[in-house]
């Protein structure tokens, strides 16, 4: 597929680099500021803390015997 895509555009390669740059930039701005924030009104957060393990609470993996 992406040799498809290479093979498709104009100009030698440098050309290619330079509206491969711009087509990447232009789908990142309009993920950014656009569909991660019409996503966001549909996710609901959770409280979630990182932090120390809470004392008396059993972590990692137990032995298998």
């Amino acid at each position: 597929m992406y040799a498809a895509l290479w093979r498709g555009l104009p100009g030698p390669w440098w050309v290619k680099v330079l509206i491969l740059v711009v087509l990447v930039a232009a789908v990142l701005y309009g993920l950014m500021f656009y569909v991660f924030p019409w996503v966001s009104q549909f996710i609901v957060p959770q409280d979630v803390t990182v932090g120390l393990p809470v004392r008396g609470a059993v972590g990692g993996a137990s032995p298998i015997a």
